[in-house]
């Protein structure tokens, strides 16, 4: 009797009383402040609001990247992505090239400081993951994984109906 008592009793766990999108937000800024405390702890405590995203994304074997996918994914102005890149190779963290096949792209690299601060970054994103999969477990990182990236497909999808239903009204 008395364990189904607690049973009736038991309160749900903190979390799932917190919407979805409130929880996404605080686990990124865990990780976001992690990677900038060791960043700075480094000595590389210069890097602007989404340059961490711009150095992880490039440190993570995309060779070059086009300043207009920049853009895309950031989801930022065109201006801002500009600024961005303008204050990352002027810090030393980029060097912007023109591309080889289409003179009127300009192509962003990881400069050698860009790459040290990566392997900084990288390691504190890792040390935040290794204390997670022990925290609940490698199973529910990945089930983790597997939930965020079909949401990451619903908004895709998302996306491109709304382009469509846009370009549709142009026809």
């Amino acid at each position: 009797m008395t364990i189904l008592f607690i049973a009736m009793t038991k309160r749900p766990l903190w979390f799932e009383a917190v919407a979805l999108p409130a929880l996404l937000r605080h686990a990124r800024v865990t990780y976001g402040s992690a990677m900038r405390q060791a960043l700075a702890d480094a000595g590389y405590d210069d890097i602007p609001k989404n340059g961490l995203y711009v150095i992880g994304g490039l440190a993570l074997g995309v060779e070059d990247v086009p300043l207009g996918q920049l853009i895309r994914e950031l989801r930022i102005s065109k201006q801002a992505a500009g600024q961005l890149v303008d204050t990352l190779v002027t810090r030393g963290y980029l060097e912007r090239t023109v591309d080889e096949q289409d003179r009127r792209k300009l192509t962003i690299t990881l400069t050698a400081r860009g790459r040290a601060a990566a392997v900084v970054q990288t390691a504190a994103r890792e040390e935040i993951d290794a204390e997670l999969a022990t925290r609940v477990g490698q199973r529910a990182v990945s089930n983790a994984r597997r939930a965020l990236a079909a949401l990451i497909e619903i908004g895709r999808e998302r996306a491109e109906l709304e382009e469509g239903a846009a370009n549709a009204w142009d026809e």
